[in-house]
């Protein structure tokens, strides 16, 4: 597990936060790409000094692995009164739980798609220790796996390996995440879409997004980041930026 940011609140912001809960295998720490770094990048001061970006990468998790450590990361409804508020959760899973077997960190379809229900009810749901209703949630799609570049680098290795993910594995498991953000009404970034349209259709071309097969590099990113932030001020104005300015605190 990587912890990117401090617990604390930072200078930035009044107590309020960005939480990014995500494989970390998609969130590369040092990649000056990443996610969590362009919503603080200076440059563009998108959440800097407004909103604490916490990054909560998991490394080679599924959501079956990361269901408890989440429960541990979030608070309770009584907790709430004394910490910063979780005003986005963004919940980025898949790549891993789409592992073709006999990978250990496969998770059935059906099954995933219940851990991500489940996710979102344990913020939504009044029944819930852990329900904030003034969170809103984002879930983004795995990205399209370059089977190419994927079966190339795992060959290259000492010992090699066999392809662990399939094209087609992946579009079911980004079909799957649009399906539980429809069922439980929160918004869906749906990066598979973006990155499969930039490429031009064409599972070679994702090479220009990714640098293995799997992790995006840093145009993956910018792609990745433009389709989130219109997710953001489509779906929620109210955390959206304007003029480097929130819209509503």
């Amino acid at each position: 597990m990587s912890l990117c940011s401090s617990e604390t609140p930072s200078r930035r912001g009044p107590g309020r936060r960005v939480y990014l809960a995500t494989e970390s295998s998609l969130l590369v720490s040092n990649d000056p790409g990443r996610l969590d770094a362009h919503l603080t990048r200076d440059n563009t001061d998108v959440y800097a000094r407004k909103l604490d970006v916490l990054n909560r990468g998991l490394s080679g998790y599924n959501t079956d692995w990361a269901t408890p450590v989440f429960k541990r990361t979030i608070a309770t409804r009584q907790e709430q009164e004394h910490v910063p508020k979780i005003r986005l959760l963004i919940i980025w899973f898949g790549a891993n739980d789409s592992c073709i077997r006999p990978s250990p960190q496969h998770v059935p379809l059906s099954k995933f798609a219940k851990n991500l229900k489940d996710w979102v009810d344990l913020v939504h749901s009044p029944k819930s220790e852990y329900y904030s209703p003034d969170t809103r949630i984002i879930l983004i799609t795995p990205p399209p796996v370059n089977t190419y570049q994927r079966s190339a680098d795992l060959a290259s290795r000492n010992p090699p390996c066999l392809l662990d993910r399939e094209f087609e594995t992946t579009r079911k498991y980004a079909d799957a995440v649009k399906d539980v953000g429809r069922e439980k009404g929160v918004a869906v970034t749906d990066v598979w879409a973006a990155l499969w349209e930039a490429a031009g259709k064409d599972e070679p071309s994702l090479s220009k997004f990714m640098y293995d097969g799997l992790h995006l590099n840093a145009e993956g990113y910018e792609v990745l980041y433009e389709a989130l932030i219109t997710t953001i001020r489509e779906s929620y104005p109210e955390v959206a930026q304007k003029e480097g300015a929130i819209l509503s605190d």
